[in-house]
């Protein structure tokens, strides 16, 4: 049995099921909770092709702001591990979010910066995508905002 490294990007091979191209997946966001100066969501992948596509591991997420998808602050870490998922035209493939408020920091330590969305980057590609979400961010790359899960 082959196991994977909770750091390893890219999905195992199939040679039945292709990778999803980032062209097949359209990325959303849905709020879940919020409290003491933190905010859950889930960043979503669906499949708009006509054909099952194998997802797997780590996508990429960041903020991004100045209506030119100029990059604020440091990128989600990751957390946890990943599974290969495959998906059928329609389905849904989710990762957990989890941001910190940006006045949880000094402002002279966050540099505080308005954030336009995500760009999010399915797993194993170099092509992103935008999703809108309005908030303030932190311009230091020092100060980590943002975590999320691989997509299940």
């Amino acid at each position: 049995m082959r196991t994977e490294s909770p750091s390893s990007d890219a999905a195992p091979a199939d040679p039945v099921t292709p990778k999803c191209a980032n062209a097949d997946l359209k990325a959303g966001y849905r709020a879940t909770d919020a409290g003491a100066g933190s905010r859950f969501g889930e960043i979503t992948l669906t499949n708009v092709s006509d054909h099952a596509c194998a997802l797997g591991g780590f996508g990429g997420l960041s903020y991004v702001g100045g209506d030119n998808g100029t990059q604020i602050g440091a990128p989600a870490s990751r957390e946890g591990s990943w599974r290969k998922v495959i998906m059928k035209p329609g389905q849904v493939a989710v990762s957990e979010v989890s941001e910190s408020t940006a006045e949880n920091y000094p402002a002279a330590t966050c540099k505080p910066a308005e954030v336009d969305g995500f760009r999010v980057y399915p797993p194993d590609s170099y092509d992103s995508q935008f999703v809108r979400h309005e908030t303030t961010g932190c311009a230091s790359k020092k100060v980590s905002l943002l975590s999320h899960h691989a997509f299940h």
